[in-house]
């Protein structure tokens, strides 16, 4: 006899590390494993709640004084592209889409290296070897597809090379671009926001809704970029909303900027839960319970 297990994951948290986005801040992550055959539908609900998927794990910033990071994503109704993201789409008129399998490549990993010493080197990922680009690529336990982009050839090339690749997942309601990196020889064909633009078409014909874009950070350079983008909306205060002008957004550090962990995990909607369902939050091992601080 087969039974069929309730979807109630348990959440984690990181331990403490040096935020990626703004300098002399610490950034901490809530988590929970992306496995099994609910892993699809635990997906779509996690990620209109402001989560991100990284191979097997579905995660959130939950850091301790500061809640800049805000998920964002696009309304692909109502995007419309501006005169400088028209002159990009004209710009890459001669790059050939193609969609894959989430299947590594040697060619996607030549790019992925170049991509990274070029612009990343002092990165997360800049010591990121053949096989963990593989299992970044390959380990999805949902929907996913490689979009790659190609270039004409020149001379003394074989074939059409690569210009781009985007790491891309299905939700029920949009597009999640995990992961995209391009050639850094073909900067002045602003390749990264050629990739968001593409996917809105993607979604648009396909007719999905959205395109998720990852976290966007007020008073991060880094992610500066995706408030160029109209029909933009952020996850805040457990809502989506327009993200209306960018500028009013702050990343302030506050003790209470931040609900506990144990209450954050009680307000996350789960598909298909039951009230016999436990989920279960630990830290370093140990169980949060509601009232702790942490």
């Amino acid at each position: 006899m087969r039974h069929t297990l309730p979807i109630a994951p348990q959440f984690y948290v990181t331990a403490p590390q040096a935020c990626p986005y703004l300098d002399g801040r610490m950034e901490r992550k809530l988590f929970t494993a992306l496995q099994g055959e609910h892993a699809q539908k635990l997906n779509d609900t996690l990620s209109k709640q402001g989560f991100r998927r990284s191979q097997n794990v579905l995660y959130r910033p939950s850091c301790a004084e500061c809640s800049a990071c805000l998920s964002a994503r696009i309304r692909v109704a109502d995007f419309v592209p501006s005169r400088t993201q028209r002159k990009v789409l004209k710009g890459a008129a001669h790059l050939r889409r193609n969609a894959t399998s989430p299947w590594a490549t040697e060619d996607q990993f030549t790019l992925f290296r170049r991509y990274l010493d070029a612009r990343h080197a002092d990165g997360g990922m800049a010591d990121m070897d053949v096989f963990e680009f593989a299992a970044m690529v390959e380990e999805t336990p949902i929907k996913s597809r490689v979009i790659e982009y190609t270039r004409p050839s020149r001379a003394g090339e074989r074939g059409r090379p690569l210009a781009a690749v985007s790491l891309t997942d299905v939700f029920d309601d949009g597009l999640s671009m995990v992961y995209s990196f391009y050639d850094p020889d073909l900067t002045a064909l602003s390749l990264g926001t050629f990739a968001i633009l593409d996917h809105i078409e993607i979604a648009r014909e396909a007719g999905l809704p959205y395109v998720y874009l990852g976290y966007w950070v007020p008073g991060s350079r880094k992610m500066g970029y995706k408030a160029k983008f109209s029909a933009l909306e952020i996850y805040k205060g457990g809502q989506w909303s327009p993200i209306g002008d960018p500028e009013l957004h702050r990343a302030e550090l506050h003790p209470l900027s931040v609900e506990p962990i144990a209450e954050q995990v009680a307000r996350i909607a789960l598909p298909e839960s039951r009230s016999d369902a436990r989920i279960e939050t630990k830290i370093d091992g140990k169980p949060v319970v509601p009232g702790d601080p942490a």
